[in-house]
């Protein structure tokens, strides 16, 4: 533990950020740092709380209280050891994690969980600055061969895990550069893209091998690959959106969040695209959707200088706090908001589409209706339209960030012939990660469906030593 008495003596304080007028000038980070007297001090308010929750809350189990008691100590370079012991990748989840472990705190029973996700980003960034961050080469080679799909959180997890097992690694991606979401999905301004190359210069010294511009199942043969492979882990993500049946959906104007986002990100890198531009310029934008990707089109719609935002979302809005006694540990619902929505977004919720007003094939307009929700009696909540709610608002971009349902089928799955389960995710354990199909295992939003970028890594690392148990018939990386 850190400082005995840190929690009574310590007030909670967190990262700041730069001011609203100067952030939406650019696509850069803008949190700023505690520094290392600040992050030391708040490491000091981890208290020896017998049950360290926060383990429980935390996908990957990172060892939080002895990272805490060691940055507080002064011992950054082990704080760091520590980190990497149950995260492969730190700054991402110290970047972009919603932190369910702090959620988890036990002083978050007074609101004021210790500051974990932003101690362990400063550990990473120290670890960066500092050169600790260093290729791990294994002292042996294996001579077995896998192939990795997909290059986001789960899919570079699991290949790191591998190469640095002693396999040879061939990681393949669809799009021009490495990094799959993370790089496409996520605004530069949530995590600059730097982080990612990092890391892939990292693996590449570690032996991993890249081969972007491969899209297994399309111009790359699946089958063929099974063969030529010891193993195939299928990390491809959950990338068929979930779409607005409505009147009105084919105008022109109404497009799927992640083509809005991906475009932006293509801009800020450099990257050439040829898809028709998708932007908020002196626009009225509507996003239809409440979750995180919804609120990064509200910052990117904000930052390419949108006349309006509006956020829709069709369950009802969230209570300021939750009730601790039914709650806590657990992750509660509660209403968030994101430095995106500081920044200018009008909010509005339990509101449901009709249709999509439109001229000349051209969105203008949404038609919407206000929603009641009630329990039946079964204790299931039941929507009705509140007759007489009908409402009209002015649009020129509609942004449909209504989540994923599952992996694409067609192409590298229907190749396969991978089994699905109930809900088109492919089926597969989380205590052996394979498929129906000999030597081939997945991981990631493929397998649980779409979730957070903390559960993609520990699905990937998870993943890793099912495949080298198979291989090798143990495994010594962890679990």
């Amino acid at each position: 533990m850190g400082k005995p008495t840190g929690f009574l003596e310590i007030r909670r304080r967190d990262r700041s950020y730069a001011p609203v007028e100067d952030r939406l000038g650019h696509y850069a980070e803008f949190v700023l740092p505690l520094g290392d007297a600040g992050t030391r001090e708040q490491a000091a308010r981890c208290m020896d709380c017998g049950i360290p929750f926060c383990h429980h809350g935390c996908p990957v189990n990172n060892i939080i209280p002895e990272w805490n008691d060691l940055v507080y100590h002064g011992d950054w370079r082990e704080a760091l050891n520590v980190l990497h012991s149950t995260n492969n990748f730190p700054e991402f989840t110290g970047r972009l994690c919603p932190a369910p472990c702090e959620a988890s705190c036990t002083l978050n029973l007074d609101d004021a969980p210790v500051t974990i996700k932003t101690i362990e980003c400063a550990i990473v960034d120290r670890g960066w600055q500092e050169g600790w961050i260093e290729p791990q080469i294994p002292a042996r080679k294996t001579g077995k061969r896998v192939a990795v799909i997909g290059s986001g959180p789960a899919g570079l997890a699991s290949a790191q895990q591998l190469a640095r097992a002693g396999h040879q690694v061939v990681l393949f991606e669809k799009q021009r550069r490495m990094g799959g979401l993370l790089r496409y999905g996520i605004p530069d301004f949530k995590m600059e893209t730097v982080a990612i190359d990092r890391r892939i210069a990292q693996m590449q010294a570690e032996g991993v091998r890249f081969r972007p511009n491969s899209h297994v199942g399309v111009n790359i043969s699946a089958k063929q690959l099974r063969q030529h492979y010891d193993a195939v882990v299928l990390a491809c993500g959950s990338e068929h959106p979930r779409d607005l049946e409505v009147p009105g959906r084919d105008a022109d104007g109404v497009h799927f969040a992640m083509d809005f986002l991906t475009q932006q990100n293509r801009r800020v890198s450099g990257e050439a695209f040829t898809e028709d531009d998708i932007v908020a310029t002196g626009k009225h934008v509507v996003v239809i959707g409440g979750g995180d990707t919804g609120a990064d089109c509200v910052g990117t719609s904000n930052r390419q200088g949108a006349a309006s935002v509006t956020q829709l979302e069709i369950m009802p809005r969230p209570p300021e706090h939750e009730n601790k006694l039914l709650t806590w540990p657990n992750w509660p619902l509660k209403l968030r908001t994101s430095t995106s929505h500081d920044e200018g977004c009008e909010r509005d919720w339990s509101v449901s589409t009709r249709s999509i007003a439109s001229e000349n094939g051209v969105v203008t307009g949404l038609d919407l209706v206000r929603l009641q929700w009630q329990q039946d009696e079964n204790g299931r909540w039941q929507m009705s339209e509140v007759e007489g709610s009908e409402f009209t608002i002015k649009v020129d971009l509609i942004l449909l960030a209504m989540g994923f349902v599952h992996p694409v089928h067609e192409g590298l799955l229907a190749e396969l012939g991978i089994a699905l389960d109930s809900r088109g995710n492919i089926e597969a354990t989380e205590s052996s990660y394979r498929t129906s199909v000999k030597r081939v295992f997945a991981c990631g939003d493929s397998r649980r469906g779409q979730s957070l970028v903390v559960w993609a890594i520990r699905e990937g690392r998870q993943a890793a030593r099912a495949v080298d148990e198979y291989l090798m018939g143990f495994s010594e990386l962890p679990r």
